[in-house]
């Protein structure tokens, strides 16, 4: 509570009237894993999501953003229900709207850190047609998506993503549909920043992760996360603990070298495409990264252009006239 003081002291004395002093605001608390932290994961047993989750933590905690200007949003599916395991703001929406409910937040609370989680049949089945308009829009959020190559939660049915002769409850004889290409889905919505990782990866994703942080628009991180139960080992040839190999993508320093003719360029578009083409695990890194503005810095101008219009009336003064127009 602001005090008030008369005469010379620590507060001050303008004409005889006493004048508030402003007391500051005690240190922020250290925001640690245990503050972060809410409910138990209660992912199988070596489910990849777990690294993701860790890796969230040790973000959160490195950055140490506000605690009350995080937010932890997702849809359904097994890697959906993040929210339940980061102590703050979130909310576990329906089946494939999570971008919906996600972008109005960012829209409405630009302060706002806002971090969304969900799987390859949340992100690129039901809800692959709001995934599209948040990334024409550049909404400004980070949008991590959890890839296993299958329906895990509903136990063992074919995914967007899985390849085709993958054997499931709903294709016992084998998939027959091309998979989605994720990266080539993205770049082709207009999402600004565009990355891929592994859940076996931690000091790889965690990099990414500050990185689609910091970009301002809609970044989105591809993790190829393994399911145990119902897809094991598939993303082995991606791993080097169990035999494969984890390229990662070399980006262009601009030095003018002889090799760095040979990087890439993550501001060239159909580079990004050539590298999402390459065949399975492909490479990881980031595909590719622009700089456009957001819906969220387009919308700021045109409400502030709008209240300039009004001689800046309040919100309750504008409801008001346009209820006096409809009398």
């Amino acid at each position: 509570m602001n005090e008030t003081t008369t005469g010379n002291g620590d507060g001050s004395d303008v004409g005889g009237i006493a004048v508030a002093t402003a007391i500051s605001e005690p240190p922020r608390e250290k925001l640690t894993k245990k503050a972060i932290t809410a409910d138990h994961p209660t992912w199988c047993p070596g489910c990849g999501d777990f690294a993701v989750l860790a890796s969230f933590y040790k973000v959160l905690e490195k950055r140490q953003l506000e605690h009350e200007k995080i937010v932890t949003l997702a849809g359904i599916g097994c890697s959906s229900r993040f929210p339940y395991f980061v102590n703050g703001h979130g909310a576990h929406y329906i089946h494939g709207r999570a971008v919906p409910l996600a972008s109005g937040i960012s829209l409405a609370r630009p302060d706002l850190h806002v971090f969304l989680f969900g799987g390859d049949g949340d992100g690129f089945s039901i809800g692959g047609n709001h995934l599209d308009h948040g990334a024409r829009k550049n909404i400004n959020m980070t949008y991590f998506i959890m890839d296993n190559f299958v329906y895990g939660l509903t136990k063992k049915q074919t995914s967007p993503t899985s390849p085709i002769g993958f054997k499931s409850k709903t294709d016992p004889t084998g998939a027959i549909d091309q998979p989605v290409n994720p990266m080539k889905k993205l770049i082709a919505g207009g999402a600004t920043f565009i990355a891929r990782t592994h859940a076996a990866q931690v000091p790889h994703m965690i990099q990414l992760i500050e990185r689609a942080m910091d970009h301002q628009g809609f970044s989105v991180i591809e993790c190829l996360s393994e399911c145990v139960e119902f897809f094991p080992d598939v993303f082995d040839p991606a791993n080097p603990k169990k035999g494969g190999s984890f390229e990662v993508i070399q980006e262009k320093k601009w030095n003018n070298t002889p090799e760095d003719e040979l990087r890439h360029d993550v501001t060239d578009e159909l580079a990004a495409y050539k590298l999402a083409s390459l065949p399975f695990p492909g490479v990881f890194g980031v595909f590719y990264e622009t700089d456009r503005p957001t819906k969220n810095s387009l919308e700021k101008k045109w409400i502030e252009n709008t209240r300039e219009k009004t001689g800046n009336a309040s919100d309750l003064e504008v409801l008001q006239k346009t209820f006096d127009r409809m009398k």
